[in-house]
């Protein structure tokens, strides 16, 4: 999963619910979830996933850290969602 996350680029985002798909396995969302936010390394952009509404959810170093991370690689944030069809690494 870790890989998968990894592979976000810059100014892209990902909803917990395509990493789960992606790896195979579509209802662990949650698990997903959870295991994201106890990662530290700053080596797994794990601001760049966010929920399927493009909510921008928890982040184990702050919501605000994450939005102030998501704005600089060029994001837009409005009433704390993204637009998911702008900005998802995913285009479906």
């Amino acid at each position: 999963m870790y890989n998968t996350v990894r592979k976000i680029k810059r100014g892209r985002v990902a909803a917990y619910s395509d990493i789960a798909c992606f790896i195979g396995n579509p209802r662990s969302f949650r698990a997903v979830g959870n295991t994201l936010n106890k990662n530290h390394s700053k080596d797994i952009p794990c601001h760049r996933v966010l929920r399927k509404d493009g909510f921008v959810g928890g982040y184990n170093r702050g919501v605000k850290k994450k939005i102030c991370l998501l704005v600089k690689e060029g994001v837009l944030i409005k009433n704390r969602r993204v637009n998911l069809k702008k900005y998802s690494w995913i285009k479906f």
